[in-house]
Order: structure tokens, then sequence, then C-alpha cells
């Protein structure tokens, strides 16, 4: 397991108050006993971390702060050709350079007194690191003047001039709408079959999806982009955003009314994600053969994602399917909050979020998410569900999980 962290130090700096920090690694035998790895690069800045600060380039755009998106397991790639494979971790990171936190709340323009003032590191951009054993990484740099492979679109930036002109693969110019920052990023393989190569197919290899918010709405909403080797990449548009001015009951035995909007959506899922959605993590559909014992691919893709309520303000974990990984339908809840009853506070009842899914051999799928308790700490926690369920609401209970990590 990849993780990223934050010290207490760098809760005293100028820099949004998320978990990034650093990335580091942990190690399990059965996935729910975790220990915290000491065995880090001994090139980053703080010993034990896989990847830390870049120090090396003071002009880069991960030098306040880096955090974890995702890693690809040993591959190669059109970019990359070893054998073997490496692991290909995509990461999102913030440099010292300010911007005015008031670009960033979704404030009335005619209240008294706005919200002045700076902050470090908040326009966030997505870098990739290369690593041959999973434990030491090294940065790849990409065609940005940051050496990130990704930057928010600012129609005032030079470097996206080009993109005003640039066309999907149906030959269509793609409408972007400008961005404040890229973060979280999720990369998935796009498998393209032989006979697609072979009829000269206009499919990318690469999807990536990544958060972001709106410059003009200060929406929070999920972005799409894809590439052919994993590393140059050509943004798509919004592909799932929030739906609806209000709420409606977020009760876990409720669906909420629905309402028809931009998206298309059952089960309620606009009632929990009207203040935003984010942190995703996409997985291609599977079913599991009982009598083979094994997994089998089927067509199409499932999300999992962040939804923000406007009710309460918490965070749960919905989920979205598509058949091309372009077009999204939202399906509802996946994970709820943990329960506030009395003093008797779970854990996670104040927001869960950051789902990352893995099936197991024995056909149960597992997910690992973070969550955050009544006085704001966040860990890690774990879900379970039977093979076919991973979509039905309620059908993920929780696990009992240990992580065992240092104090710093």
């Amino acid at each position: 397991m990849w993780y990223h962290g934050r010290t207490s130090t760098q809760n005293e700096e100028n820099i949004p108050p998320l978990t990034t920090g650093r990335v580091g690694r942990a190690t399990s035998l059965n996935g729910l006993h975790w220990e915290r790895n000491e065995e880090g690069s001994a090139s980053e800045d703080m010993k034990g971390v896989s990847l830390g600060l870049n120090k090396e380039s003071w002009w880069g755009f991960d030098t306040a702060h880096v955090g974890l998106g995702s890693v690809l397991l040993p591959m190669t790639t059109p970019a990359v050709m070893t054998e073997g494979g490496v692991y290909l971790m995509y990461y999102m990171g913030g440099s010292f350079e300010e911007t005015p936190v008031g670009q960033y709340l979704n404030t009335n323009p005619n209240m008294d007194n706005p919200p002045k003032g700076n902050i470090a590191g908040m326009k966030l951009k997505i870098g990739v690191a290369l690593s041959q054993d999973g434990i030491s990484f090294g940065r790849v740099e990409g065609d940005d003047p940051s050496g990130a492979i990704m930057g928010p679109y600012d129609k005032s930036d030079p470097n996206c001039k080009w993109m005003t002109s640039m066309r999907d693969e149906n030959e269509a110019i793609v409408q972007l709408e400008e961005e404040l920052y890229c973060g979280w990023p999720e990369v998935v393989l796009n498998e393209i079959s032989e006979k697609e190569k072979e009829q000269g197919t206009t499919k990318k290899g690469f999807f990536m999806y990544y958060s972001t918010m709106l410059k003009d709405t200060k929406e929070k909403a999920i972005a799409v982009a894809v590439s052919d080797d994993g590393i140059r990449w050509l943004k798509r548009g919004i592909c799932l955003r929030p739906d609806g001015d209000t709420d409606g009951d977020t009760d876990d035995d409720t669906d909420g009314d629905t309402n028809t909007n931009t998206n298309t959506n059952q089960n309620g899922s606009e009632a929990m994600d009207a203040d935003g959605c984010a942190r995703c993590h996409v997985v291609q559909n599977a079913s599991y053969d009982d009598d083979k014992g094994i997994w089998q691919s089927e067509s199409g893709y499932t999300m999992y994602y962040e939804g923000i309520s406007k009710t309460d303000g918490k965070h749960r974990i919905l989920t979205a399917t598509s058949s091309d990984g372009m077009t999204w339908t939202k399906n509802g809840l996946a994970l709820n909050v943990g329960s506030e009853e009395n003093d008797n506070n779970d854990w996670d009842c104040k927001g869960v979020g950051s789902p990352h899914l893995v099936r197991l051999d024995d056909g149960y799928s597992r997910m690992y998410y973070s969550g955050q308790g009544p006085n704001g700490e966040t860990a890690i926690g774990v879900a379970k569900c039977d093979a076919g369920d991973e979509c039905k609401e309620r059908s993920w209970t929780r696990e009992q999980a240990q992580l065992s990590f240092s104090e710093y």
C-alpha cells in the first residue's frame, strides 16, 4: 500500500489543510494488518518515504507538498520499455507559489468582508514517477515548465493556448472549462484489442480521471484525460459533476428526491454529491467464475467517488458506471459515514472517501478508504462485499483493520 501523510511541521506552513505531504509505503500479509515500511528512497528528503518533496528543482510544481494519486503495477508503455516493466506512480503536488484564498471559496460577491490573503501550494498539478522495485521512485519531467505532466486549464496561460483548437477522437473541438487545480489522479488502462489496432482505432490506451475545481462556478468535479503512452496527456473535459441545488435526505434508509440534470442519475445520488464530486477510483467491470475460481473481465467501467453533501457537509462514497469510460451514469451510495449515536461515535463518523477497490481470489471485493473522526483526525479503513454486489447500496461491510505507522 502506498499512501500520503503530513508531518506536524508542514501543518505550520502556509499550505492547504490537506493530508498531503509525502508518500510512504506499508506492507501486509493479509490486507488487514499493515505496518509502515521504513525502507524508503535514499534520495528523498526524509527517511522512509518513497516520494518526498522536490528539493532538486526549485521551480518544480512539487516543492511544498505531494500526495498520492494511483500506482500502476509493473508494466511497459510505449514511452517506457523495460524488461519486467516498471511501477508508474501518478501523484499531485503543490509549490510555494501563492494564490488568493478567495478564488477557491464559493462566496457571495456582494458580501461585506470577502476572504483575504493568499495560500501556497493550492494550484495543484500532476506528475509521474517510475520505480523498478516499488520502493524508490524517480520523477519523470513532463512537458509543463514546472515539470508536471498535467496542469489546470487556464485561458490566460500561454502554455494552454494550443488546447483551444484541440480535437477529440471524433474530430470534434474539445470544450474545456477553466480549472483552478488538478489533483488526485486515477489512471486506468483502456485495453485495445489486436483487431482494433489492425483497423487503425483512434482509442487511447490510458484514461486519467482527476479532481478539479472549476474557476467560474467553483464546482468540485471530476475531469478525464487520455493518453497513448501514460506520460503525455490530452484533456477531454468534465465527466462527472455535482447535481442539484438541494441534498434532500442523506439518511442511509432513504433514497431522497431524484432530479433530472446534466448527469444521468439513479437512486438519488444527487442528494449526496450536490456540493461536489472528487477523489475517485475506477475499475473495469468483472464477474467471478465460481467454477474456475477467477475474475473475468467484462465490458464497461465502475467509478467509486466522493460525494460531498450540501446538507451536512460530509463526504460519502458513491458509484457511477460507464460503457466507454467517458460518459457516466450515477448509481448512488456505496458506503455511508459511520454512526454518531450519543457518545459512541464511530471513527469515520464525519466522512469517508478516497476509495480503492481490490478484488480478492475468493470472489469478494475489498475497499480501502480514508475516514474522518469526530475530532478531525483521519485514518484508513476497509470494507468488504460479495462478488456482484460492488455497486449495490448497503452491500459493503466494514472490517476491522490495523495500521501501525510511525510518528513524525
